[in-house]
């Protein structure tokens, strides 16, 4: 017999509104998850990306929510990176308002004014990434004495950014008699760590493989040379539809995302250095379907949940295994096919023979071979007006003031003849009489 929402206690008016999005039924982790959240137990679950824990932990999170004092929120969200804030926030927001709860997403690259201001109108669920969160702290911009429900999603992400003292100050400021649910893809080390110090004797629930399938991958490595990089990369694009790019650094991603636009490939680009708007701008464009591809730095190897990536390409190969996993984790989800394509240039083959062992895959290192690809159906998006390639700004800026300058020298020499000086006397073309200073006019 099929378990629905109703089944697991959630609020018929919330499941009008999932029903009105086209949510009828649970997912696994939904289903395995719910029921104790609901209970205000303290919940340890390891599940992967995609398979639906946002609604796991977020229908029971506004089902105890209570209604908040400015400044005062009463429950908390913590997230590894600014994308997955923005988009737990944009799960829940619609959610929350059959009940009118204020949701709002915190993190850097957002001014400060307009957080406060948020914060002193009154916001009962706050999704937060920890870094800007503990500077709000700071500021007193709130206080989290009344949080009664605190998730922390992606919790292995955050270990592996560094966010572990922060996180653990900002659960320290929390309700000491506060509801704790973790969610994360692996259980292992801070993490567990985390798991033993606050949270209290937790209900562990474990949804799907321990590690990210590569079943219903086909693995790629392309043997040449960097300079064949762009054109086998955007080929490949064309081939697959929809992709994700990897590059290893900002400048990178940059340069990769000018080199495609030139190919004719629609291209989104996405990394750390980019304020939130254009960061917001370049996922709304790739989630729409407005460009063929996101060329991104490791920023986008977790935490992004995408549907109908065909794709990922590895321009610059990832650090080791496990960023392998999560970057290629992106295609084949939900069950779906996907192609990971790795482009090697030959001092990087023994690298990456290393990487397929701790993946646990063995696939030839070959040339490139289109016809090797899975067919998908495509549509070709061209680049738009808006995606010229960047020139520098300073070396185009120097160009034109050098160009400037050749023009009023060139325009001076022709007034005042051959002698570049105008030093020829006053017979001579263009010159002033000798032993007298020339003066403009109005000026003296």
């Amino acid at each position: 017999m099929a378990v629905s929402f109703f089944d697991l206690g959630i609020d018929p008016a919330l499941i009008q509104k999932l029903e009105e999005q086209g949510i009828s039924e649970p997912f696994e982790v939904q289903r395995e998850a719910i029921p104790d959240a609901m209970l205000g137990n303290d919940i340890c679950c390891r599940a992967p990306t995609g398979s639906g824990k946002t609604l796991a932990f977020g229908l029971p999170l506004l089902s105890r929510t209570l209604r908040a004092d400015p400044e005062f929120p009463t429950a908390l969200i913590l997230s590894p990176t600014r994308e997955l804030a923005e988009q737990i926030c944009n799960v829940l927001t619609p959610l929350a308002a059959t009940f009118n709860f204020e949701v709002l997403a915190i993190y850097g690259g957002v001014p400060y004014g307009r957080q406060r201001k948020a914060l002193s109108r009154g916001v009962d669920i706050v999704v937060a990434c920890p870094g800007r969160l503990i500077d709000l702290l700071d500021r007193g911009a709130l206080s989290l004495e009344d949080v009664g429900v605190v998730v922390l999603d992606e919790a292995d992400r955050m270990a592996d950014m560094g966010f572990m003292e922060p996180v653990c100050d900002i659960l320290d400021r929390c309700a000491p008699n506060r509801q704790t649910v973790l969610f994360s893809a692996t259980l292992d080390d801070e993490v567990g760590d985390l798991v033993d110090n606050y949270l209290h004797n937790p209900v562990t629930i474990e949804v799907g493989p321990k590690e990210v399938s590569m079943d219903n991958m086909e693995h790629f490595f392309w043997l040449l040379k960097n300079t064949m990089k762009p054109g086998i990369a955007s080929e490949a694009i064309r081939k697959c539809g929809r992709t994700i790019v990897f590059c290893r650094t900002r400048l990178g991603v940059d340069r990769v995302g000018d080199q495609l636009v030139e190919e004719g490939i629609g291209v989104a680009t996405l990394h750390g250095g980019l304020d939130q708007r254009k960061r917001d701008r370049a996922m709304s464009k790739f989630v729409e379907g407005r460009c063929m591809a996101l060329v991104a730095t490791d920023v986008a190897a977790r935490g992004i949940d995408v549907e109908g990536i065909n794709c990922v390409i590895h321009y610059d190969p990832p650090e080791n295994g496990k960023a392998y996993k999560h970057r290629s984790g992106r295609t084949a989800r939900a069950g779906s096919s996907g192609s990971v394509i790795s482009l090697v240039q030959n001092p990087q083959k023994k690298m990456c023979s290393r990487i397929q062992k701790d993946v646990g895959i063995f696939a030839k290192f070959t040339p490139p071979d289109f016809n090797a690809l899975p067919q998908y159906d495509v549509v070709y998006i061209p680049p738009a007006r808006s995606d010229k390639p960047r020139k520098p700004k300073r070396d185009a800026k120097r160009a034109r003031f050098h160009n400037k300058s050749n023009r009023r020298q060139d325009d001076r020499r022709s007034k005042r003849g051959t002698n570049p000086r105008g030093g020829g006397g006053a017979n001579s073309r263009g010159g002033k009489p000798a032993g007298k200073r020339y003066h403009p006019r109005g000026r003296r």
